[in-house]
């Protein structure tokens, strides 16, 4: 596994290897020794995926303070591009956006601290997201600012978003907990 940094403070690329071969493929997803090697949560509470059509926008999703996380975010099925904004207000890259392809075959995924929102479009049908977080879902907590309000080019005429997701706030709106 290597760790790449971004521009974005904490928001971290991290690679696995992509082992192939006549059966198919296996990928590491995760390794307790190496986490703790490099200061990354290994504390995870809640593991879930979405299964999406192509052209659909998820996100700005986060949770806020007292029930924040840590979210590890892959593709084990299809593509997307994968989009983060710091909403911390104290950070240097304040509303400043990172987005990253991400796929299955490259072994690519996306280590998001507490304080960033994020989001994705689905560039092919059936596309399979992962998500591995270090709180439980948290109703009271759970957040989001509007996907077509932080500067992303989702590359998508016609966006397919959830009405929850039509509700949240637009990034100059939002004052942030973070």
């Amino acid at each position: 596994m290597s760790i790449e940094k971004t521009p974005i403070e904490g928001l971290l690329i991290l690679q696995t290897n992509n082992f192939q071969d006549n059966r198919g493929s296996f990928q590491k997803l995760f390794n307790y020794d190496f986490s703790k090697e490099y200061g990354l949560a290994t504390e995870f509470k809640e593991f879930y995926y979405s299964l999406n059509r192509k052209n659909v926008v998820r996100g700005m999703h986060f949770q806020t303070p007292p029930a924040e996380h840590v979210k590890m975010v892959y593709v084990s099925y299809g593509r997307i591009m994968d989009a983060v904004v710091d909403l911390r207000k104290d950070s240097a890259t304040y509303g400043k956006v990172y987005t990253v392809e991400l796929d299955a075959e490259q072994g690519r995924y996306l280590y998001i601290p507490a304080g960033l929102a994020h989001g994705f479009v689905s560039l092919e049908d059936n596309t399979i997201v992962n998500y591995a977080q270090t709180s439980c879902y948290d109703r009271e907590h759970d957040c989001g600012v509007d996907s077509m309000s932080v500067g992303i080019d989702w590359g998508v005429e016609e966006p397919i978003r959830s009405g929850r997701d039509l509700t949240f706030p637009r990034f100059e709106d939002f004052n942030s907990p973070f």
